[in-house]
């Protein structure tokens, strides 16, 4: 198994990308399923254009995926990004009981957009 290795220019940027708190609730958010914009406005209590803001970070970065279902968007983590590894192991080490998580997951409701 060929281990993919990075330039510490390419890891910082991705690190710097995802220690961002938000950003990184938002990847282990969508770690298991898809979800619209409206939805991570709801769960993330915050405006859609700081939601979209955070989004467009993490898709220039690659780390995830977006899909366009008529006007709205519909993201997911790109399990095929170089830097996937090490994102799955970052956000593996995230407590399923972390109070953030939970208090996210706690208002989530179907997509209705």
């Amino acid at each position: 198994m060929v281990k993919e290795t990075h330039s510490i220019e390419e890891l910082t940027s991705c690190l710097k990308i995802i220690s961002d708190p938000t950003r990184l609730l938002i990847i282990k958010l969508v770690e298991k399923r898809t979800f619209c914009v409206c939805q991570l406005v709801d769960m993330l209590d915050m405006s859609q254009p700081a939601v979209s803001q955070h989004l467009r970070k993490l898709k220039l970065a690659g780390l995830i995926n977006e899909e366009r279902r008529g006007q709205w968007r519909f993201y997911s983590l790109n399990q095929t990004s170089l830097y996937f590894p090490l994102i799955k192991d970052v956000i593996g080490r995230i407590s399923s009981d972390n109070d953030e998580l939970e208090r996210a997951l706690s208002k989530e409701r179907p997509v209705d957009c």
